[in-house]
């Protein structure tokens, strides 16, 4: 009869082998840019999925026609229209239509809901020339194929009032 070793059966559950700790990759670099503490790296990262689809919304709303090496045309393209404030109402429909448009090429996974914006002839800012206005842009947005709802971004444009 054959001699049978139990030696290389398997593996114990309480082999400090089996309760490694498995860290998540980044997603994606946070912006703005900051020094990388911790695991993140060279730079600061976004670990979460949903906290880096709100930077990159953020990143294409905020970005001009122009301004993105090796694609002119990405971004919502708002600056125009902070040059042409004739009408607040036509502001609106104008940058939801740009908003939309940009999103539905760039971000189709992204579900917008609602948006509003605020004029604020009173700014604040250190340094800004007089006649100065700031529009806050809030945009609410759902991301179903992660079942996450009611998401809120918030945007700040200047413009010559």
């Amino acid at each position: 009869m054959a001699e049978i070793s139990f030696k290389s059966v398997g593996i114990k559950t309480t082999d400090p082998l089996l309760n490694k700790t498995v860290e998540t990759p980044p997603v994606g670099i946070k912006t703005p840019v900051e020094i990388g503490v911790g695991r993140s790296g060279i730079f600061q990262m976004n670990f979460n999925p949903v906290d880096q689809i709100d930077d990159n919304l953020k990143n294409l709303i905020l970005t001009n026609y122009g301004e993105r090496l090796g694609n002119y045309f990405y971004g919502a393209n708002l600056k125009p229209l902070t040059t042409e404030l004739v009408s607040r109402p036509d502001f609106d429909s104008q940058a939801m239509s740009r908003i939309t448009d940009a999103v539905r090429k760039y971000m189709p996974f992204v579900e917008l809901d609602s948006f509003n914006s605020v004029f604020d002839e009173n700014v604040d800012k250190i340094g800004s020339p007089p006649g100065m206005t700031k529009i806050n842009l809030t945009v609410r947005y759902d991301l179903p194929q992660l079942r996450v709802s009611g998401r809120v971004i918030n945007v700040s444009l200047y413009c010559a009032g």
